[in-house]
């Protein structure tokens, strides 16, 4: 009450003498305008602001949810629970009242089926967005889904982006979070998520490494050290790509129309990108372009093989080009760790044997290559306060 009404206890000061003035404005003037060399900090942008007593006590109740927003699937992580959610990144909607029918694998089940007034749409194309009204949708779908329906809260979330995404393509994954319900949204790159979910968070200071993220739209290629990302490069080719060449490959040599999904479950079944490989035989089942009728095939890995060449070389080529831009020193610690490949479309049989051959170094799996950019996502929830809010940064900067 003292402080308040002007009183306070501490005891009046003496006034300082001549000289010691003097002494102070020769002090003030001796110092320098500006540093010549500014201090370094570890983070672009404005400080973290420190939560404040309410806000901690929210917290408590509020989630943390990691999403691996790719053009195939989309992979939902929350803090404390693990991945939640792996769903088609598939959209079923009437084509003349824009009302959403089914979402995820029901829209994906809906595919090449659907009577005329009804359409399927992927709303992410290449790793970005093509539709946002339905990536919109999707994701509030998707996060209200994995969250109880008792949640007063906004979630804080965690989006993996292309690494050579655009500004306004950012901005509209943001605005597209935002719009899902999402109180705060933080972009990471997927080769950097990647890297967090094989665990090259704990390789120390020899930490030097490849990873090629092969993914339904894009493959992003990013060398990895201790600082961080050092070059990175996206692709727009991917296991999409792969589907497409085969069902071409079958139209032009076979004369037989493949959709979508059998030419993906025959590349699943018999899929080789290896000329060593074991010959294997699949059956796919599509139209005769001939007679129009259908048409049953006995498609072998060779085929399969010979079909994926074009892709799957422009992806070699891509890592072939990152090398050249890496530094000597990174180069020998890569030679050392080797080339980690994730994605679901690392999966295929053959490309790290492939890519071992093509660059003589040595390329392997990672332990679960289809989770390794969402289980990054989560390793990066527990960073969650020390983040900024990718919004925040952009408006920063400009």
């Amino acid at each position: 009450m003292r402080i308040l009404f002007g009183w306070t206890n501490k005891k009046k000061q003496p006034a300082a003498t001549k000289e010691e003035r003097r002494a102070a404005r020769q002090k003030l003037n001796s110092q320098p305008i500006a540093q010549v060399t500014p201090t370094p900090s570890a983070r672009k942008g404005k400080t973290a602001r420190k939560p404040s007593f309410l806000e901690k006590i929210g917290l408590l109740w509020a989630y943390d949810i990691g999403i691996d927003l790719g053009t195939a699937n989309v992979l939902v992580y929350i803090k404390g629970k693990g991945i939640v959610l792996d769903e088609p990144g598939y959209v079923a909607r009437d084509t003349k009242t824009k009302e959403v029918l089914a979402v995820g694998e029901e829209a994906k089940n809906m595919n090449g089926r659907t009577p005329e007034g009804i359409e399927v749409i992927r709303p992410l194309q290449e790793g970005v967005i093509a539709d946002y009204d339905m990536t919109q949708f999707m994701l509030h779908y998707f996060i209200s889904s994995v969250l109880p329906a008792s949640t007063f809260i906004k979630p804080r979330v965690i989006i993996c982006v292309p690494s050579a995404i655009t500004p306004v393509e950012r901005r509209a994954v943001l605005e597209a979070s935002l719009q899902a319900g999402a109180r705060k949204t933080v972009l990471i790159e997927e080769s950097l998520a990647a890297a967090l979910g094989v665990g090259l968070d704990k390789a120390g200071a020899n930490a030097g490494a490849m990873i090629v993220d092969v993914g339904g739209g894009t493959t992003d290629i990013a060398v990895l050290s201790q600082t961080g990302i050092v070059v990175s490069e996206s692709l727009h080719v991917g296991s999409d790509d792969f589907d497409a060449a085969l069902a071409y490959y079958i139209r032009r040599k076979r004369k037989v129309l493949l959709g979508r999904n059998s030419a993906e479950e025959l590349k699943i079944a018999v899929g080789t990108v290896d000329r060593k490989s074991s010959v294997r035989e699949g059956t796919v089942r599509g139209r005769d372009l001939h007679t129009g009728l259908p048409k049953e095939l006995i498609v072998t890995s060779t085929e399969v093989q010979r079909a994926l060449e074009a892709p799957v070389q422009e992806i070699i080529e891509g890592i072939k080009g990152i090398l050249e831009k890496t530094s000597p020193e990174l180069l020998a610690q890569i030679a050392d760790n080797g080339i980690i490949l994730t994605g679901g479309g690392a999966l295929i049989d053959g490309l790290d044997r492939l890519i071992t051959r093509m660059t003589g170094i040595v390329s392997y799996l990672a332990e679960n290559p289809r989770y390794s950019v969402v289980l990054g996502t989560g390793k990066a929830l527990k960073e969650m306060n020390a983040l900024q809010d990718t919004l925040e940064e952009l408006y920063s900067v400009r």
